[in-house]
């Protein structure tokens, strides 16, 4: 088996933040133990997932979430990054700095997806790095791009699809919540209520509202 177990460096904190692994595909029940496959990802901390995910305009692609319930996705494992001493405020502060670096129409499978948002967020939150396997099949199709199966760049995260075009009501219901996270939007709106169990993503509401619920890894 070459997913080896990573041991846990202490940071010092003493919020516990972990990686949440989904799969993609079904392939990878034979694929993880040869420390290979194709992976979504999240980072949990204070009870709230955080992503990354696609889509074509010129804002934040990170979403948050009910923890290991990202819709389209079957949950893997939970895995232990390491700690922190963040505030949930704070957790939200460094969630806002990653956003200007991981805009929606950024995106791409290769070179920046939910799996190199994760591994950003753990360091800076924890000083540790997420385990190289889960996405290493990246980091292999950078070098040889046609192992990348061709149904993965239409993977869903909710009802969005990585594609070059989408419906015009698709696109319609994009730039509407676009605009209602843009730094003109009021920030004082009150956040929407989710019933816990379910499976939709919500914005962050933060001092400067750059995270979005539009998201595709």
């Amino acid at each position: 088996m070459l997913c080896w177990k990573i041991p846990v460096k202490s940071s010092g904190g003493s919020v516990p933040v972990y990686l949440n692994v989904y799969d993609l595909t079904s392939i990878n029940g034979y694929a993880y133990w040869l420390g290979l496959g194709a992976y979504h990802s999240g980072v949990q901390v204070h009870g709230v997932e955080y992503a990354f995910g696609a889509h074509e305009y010129p804002t934040t692609g990170i979403f948050e979430g009910e923890p290991k319930l990202c819709d389209g996705f079957t949950f893997r494992k939970s895995i232990q990054i390491g700690w922190t001493d963040m505030t949930h405020e704070k957790v939200k502060g460094a969630m806002e700095k990653l956003a200007e670096k991981y805009r929606g129409d950024a995106y791409n499978l290769i070179t920046k997806n939910c799996n190199h948002f994760c591994n950003d967020a753990c360091i800076k939150l924890t000083g540790n790095p997420i385990p190289k396997w889960v996405n290493r099949l990246a980091r292999i199709g950078f070098f040889c791009k046609c192992i990348i199966p061709v149904n993965l760049n239409s993977t869903k995260v909710g009802d969005h699809k990585i594609e070059d075009k989408v419906c015009e009501g698709e696109k319609k219901k994009l730039r509407c919540r676009s605009n209602r996270f843009s730094p003109n939007s009021s920030s004082s709106s009150p956040p929407r209520e989710e019933t816990r169990g379910s499976r939709s993503k919500s914005p962050v509401t933060m001092s400067s509202p750059l995270i979005t619920d539009i998201g595709t890894s």
